[in-house]
């Protein structure tokens, strides 16, 4: 039976999935070991809609403190700025993978120009919204979000949950490890401290310094679909510029930029490929487009991919430890939060005596998720049509779809069709046909099946966009939002 856990690593990963473990499995005995030498990452500091369900659904976290002490902004999508005639947005909602009673089709088959608003979400991006109002005069927060959030204080924000539930936190550097048969046995720190446990958590980071170093996991390498390699990660405060409800991709020469919205701080990165521009012409062109930027560029190296099993012996490595997959999408946080989810549920179900059927399906459902992810930016970078620079050529000439392949050629086929979804995608695939339609879209990849709504059904469509628009016009910016949630006679739903 397990009953001690010891997780290595401080960070996002290593919090999370403590906090997870103790909150659903409280009479486990958790320690956690950091290193003060290791900073934080920051490659990307955006969220998915995952987070917002683990915490505030899952885990059932009143989102007062959080808000408080994380001082989040809120995420409706991503604006892609992915070159002429590619502009787009894509929603946390279904605006295409969506039927009305009153149209013979589904709305993909209506919409038109991606550039423009297609639903309520978009709408609001679109107006720079965050939330519609509500009749009762309240932002409508029900809508899907997600959020921007700086890393140091979600750390920050973890670390006192953590506490609260009586998880031990260590601090300390990692000497050796002492191993047997496929298990990690102890762990020595510097100054003498000897950890040991029935169950460790690997959340290293890019050390994997259990599943790699000492169980020397299999790598499975995602390098002929996803090509960049680095990122500079910079930033400025912000001086006046109003605070967008979205994460901004932005197609560069030799990758993308990101620009993420914190209430005082833009941060802002480029990811890119070293074999098609060196780092200090990556490092030109990222300055040259971001005149604001008042840090110096920091230069993150990783590589894309997963370890073949994310539980090994008794190792279970979750976030960058388990695998990586360029912040394209917010993915980092987005699969972890899924990770600790899964191990969780495994401990609850086997009433902690894990059995090898269900640790064979965490590593399986583990190993889908990593490859959704693949499979999806694969979409991102085979259709960009706009740049002709050798690194986007080559995207398109060599990215391989893997499990997106099936979905694309049925979409080329038969246009943002709703039908066969469960052939298409696996039921845990996290995108869905939204999210896929979404980028095929909004990158003008054309379908053989185009439908023309009769005279009827189009000025149905053109009322209800004219609708969703006038009501993201009423509706609250990011700034208003903060100030209403910060008033004292404020009410949470929860």
């Amino acid at each position: 039976m397990i009953e001690k856990v010891i997780v290595l690593g401080g960070g996002t990963a290593g919090l999370l999935t403590a906090v997870t473990l103790k909150r659903k499995l409280p009479m486990l005995d958790i320690q956690l070991v950091h290193s003060q030498k290791i900073g934080i990452i920051g490659v990307g500091e955006g969220t998915t809609v995952e987070f917002s369900n683990h915490f505030f659904k899952f885990l059932e976290f009143s989102p007062r403190k959080f808000y408080k002490e994380v001082s989040p902004t809120w995420k409706l999508g991503i604006r892609f700025l992915w070159g002429e005639g590619s502009n787009f947005y894509y929603t946390f909602g279904n605006e295409i993978d969506l039927k009305f009673n009153e149209l013979e089709r589904s709305a993909g088959f209506y919409i038109k120009n991606m550039a423009e608003p297609t639903g309520r979400i978009s709408a609001c991006m679109h107006a720079n919204k965050a939330f519609l109002r509500q009749h009762n005069g309240a932002p409508d927060m029900s809508m899907p979000h997600a959020f921007h959030i700086e890393n140091a204080k979600l750390v920050q924000w973890l670390e006192g949950v953590a506490r609260s539930l009586g998880i031990e936190l260590l601090t300390g550097d990692l000497a050796s490890i002492e191993q047997s048969d496929g298990q990690v046995r102890t762990l020595l720190l510097e100054d003498g401290t000897r950890l040991e446990a029935d169950l460790f958590i690997d959340a290293s980071g890019f050390r994997a310094e259990l599943i790699s170093k000492v169980l020397r996991e299999p790598w499975a390498d995602y390098s002929k679909t996803l090509f960049c390699d680095r990122a500079l990660i910079s930033g400025w405060e912000r001086d006046g510029e109003p605070i967008a409800p979205y994460t901004t991709a932005e197609a560069m020469d030799a990758g993308w930029c990101w620009r993420i919205e914190h209430e005082h701080f833009i941060n802002r990165g480029y990811v890119f490929c070293s074999k098609f521009i060196s780092d200090d012409d990556a490092k030109a062109e990222f300055l040259a487009k971001n005149p604001k930027v008042t840090r110096e560029p920091r230069l993150v190296p990783f590589r894309s991919g997963r370890h073949e099993r994310s539980w090994a012996g008794n190792v279970v490595a979750v976030g960058n430890a388990s695998g990586f997959v360029e912040p394209l999408e917010a993915t980092a946080i987005h699969v972890l939060c899924y990770q600790a989810r899964s191990l969780a549920v495994v401990l609850k179900e086997t009433q902690r005596r894990p059995t090898p059927s269900f640790i064979d399906i965490h590593n399986r459902a583990n190993a889908d998720a990593w490859d959704d992810v693949r499979d999806f930016l694969a979409v991102h970078y085979a259709f960009n049509t706009a740049k002709n620079t050798p690194f986007w050529q080559h995207c398109r000439d060599h990215v391989e779809l893997g499990g997106a392949k099936q979905l694309v050629d049925f979409f080329r086929d038969n246009g943002p069709s709703q039908a066969c979804r469960s052939y298409l995608l696996h039921p845990t695939n996290s995108y869905g046909l939204e999210g896929f339609y979404a980028l095929l879209m909004g990158q003008g990849v054309a379908c053989d099946n185009a439908y023309q709504p009769n005279e009827k059904e189009a000025k149905l469509w053109q009322k209800y966009l004219a609708e969703v628009q006038q009501a993201a016009k009423r509706g609250y910016t990011v700034e208003e939002c903060l100030k209403i949630i910060r008033d004292p006679k404020w009410k949470w739903a929860a």
